[in-house]
């Protein structure tokens, strides 16, 4: 599988291409911003883009979704609960002293245990709310107990040494951290976790380290 990370936009949000090396497939996790950095480097690889993953509903991880979606037709998927959060994208970031176009409507909607496909790579959806009610993670697995050798894109949810900030409008403490261990800390500790923010880490570093989760 081709993993490509790009931080976009002015809060330095990940952004994810994930493509099948057989087919060409692709999805684009987050596009947050700098969308022609991310149609370049999708043109790079020669992907075609099947999906627009939103992991929620923050305008700096999908303030690009509206010039994606006209540049590749793809689908935009997000969680029901973060939906209605996609047309008050330019407010949101106006707020902030930042700027945002409002995202089309979603094409899909993803929850629990949901699967979503492109080429010969399967994510499944874990929905993994706290820092945003409809906040989720996509996991792709490899054969193994625990998942092992797995990765799992988990936005804001959790970071390495950190968990996303739950003071938001719709954020909740107890409710992202009963996520974290309950969802994301049942996964094999070798499980490759890539974060909205910063450096990808792994489970089980979380798990020993992580000074907000024991």
């Amino acid at each position: 599988m081709i993993i490509k990370v790009l931080e976009v936009g002015p809060i330095m949000a990940n952004c994810y291409i994930l493509g099948c090396e057989k087919t060409k497939e692709a999805a684009v996790i987050d596009p947050g911003d700098d969308t022609d950095q991310i149609l370049l480097a999708l043109a790079e690889e020669k992907l075609k883009v099947k999906y627009i993953l939103n992991t929620h509903g923050h305008f700096d991880h999908v303030g690009g979704n509206r010039k994606m979606k006209n540049a590749t037709a793809a689908k935009i998927v997000i969680h029901p609960l973060d939906a209605p959060m996609l047309s008050h994208l330019a407010s949101a970031a106006a707020s902030w002293g930042m700027a945002a176009e409002d995202s089309p409507l979603p094409d899909q909607l993803a929850e629990e245990g949901d699967t979503l496909s492109f080429g010969t790579v399967t994510l499944k959806v874990i929905h993994t709310p706290g820092h945003t009610p409809g906040g989720i993670s996509f996991l792709v697995s490899k054969p193994g107990p625990g998942n092992e050798g797995g990765k799992v894109f988990v936005g804001d949810t959790l970071f390495a040494g950190s968990v996303g900030r739950t003071d938001f409008p719709g954020g909740d403490f107890a409710t992202l951290i009963s996520a974290i261990k309950n969802k994301l800390f049942r996964l094999g500790d070798d499980t490759v976790v890539y974060t909205g923010h910063g450096p990808e880490t792994t489970i089980g570093r979380e798990k020993r380290s992580n000074p907000f989760v024991r």
